[in-house]
């Protein structure tokens, strides 16, 4: 390799896309939409014209995370659920990850702020549209899995069933913050199991 060859080469970043992310998603619980890009900068380790540079923008920056978020959807779900062989636990387990981070009252209310900004904004209305159906997809799946093991005889349809639970999850962390009583993991699975229970004694007629 010569010296041409050697100087022509990108430096690698000592920082990925990925950990700069995160530090926003730290950040975000901490403080909520009014963080500012030195907040992410300072959490990261770098400086403020880094992160300029990568995303262009807060909301190049927030754009970016409702992304990595859908594409890490599918292995969030599969880490929870792919060891688990109780179909039921498994439907549980996936639905109650995705709601892991919010398991603190700070945080839950900074991130559901966030989420209330984030749907004033088309683009990021748009990509919480695509994480919905991302979620619904993976749930209507885990649906299906326990329908086939006879878990569910009396569930809807795999996808209406998935709507119903997702939107049974989301409605719990929001209320939740509002007044954290417990753990959001032990009021989603009571919540669930609810809906879980009348799909499992009942037949549809």
């Amino acid at each position: 390799m010569n010296c041409c060859s050697i100087t022509g080469m990108a430096r690698p970043r000592k920082v990925s896309d990925e950990q700069l992310l995160a530090a926003a998603g730290a950040v975000i619980g901490r403080i909520g939409p009014r963080f500012t890009l030195a907040d992410i900068a300072a959490e990261a380790g770098v400086v403020a014209g880094t992160l300029v540079q990568r995303f262009g923008s807060k909301h190049g920056l927030l754009a970016a995370q409702s992304r990595m978020t859908i594409d890490a959807l599918p292995r969030t779900i599969r880490d929870a659920t792919e060891r688990v062989d109780d179909p039921l636990d498994a439907l549980r387990n996936g639905v109650i990850e995705l709601y892991a981070s919010l398991d603190d009252p700070a945080s839950a209310a900074n991130n559901l702020a966030q989420l209330a900004v984030d749907f004033g904004d088309d683009e990021l209305r748009g990509l919480l549209a695509e994480l919905y159906e991302a979620v619904e997809a993976e749930v209507a799946a885990l649906v299906r899995r326990a329908v086939r093991t006879g878990a569910l005889p009396g569930a809807p349809p795999a996808p209406r069933a998935a709507r119903i639970l997702a939107a049974l999850a989301e409605g719990s962390a929001i209320r939740w913050s509002v007044r954290p009583r417990g753990s959001l993991r032990t009021r989603m699975r009571a919540d669930i199991d609810a809906v879980l229970n009348s799909w499992t004694n009942h037949s549809q007629g």
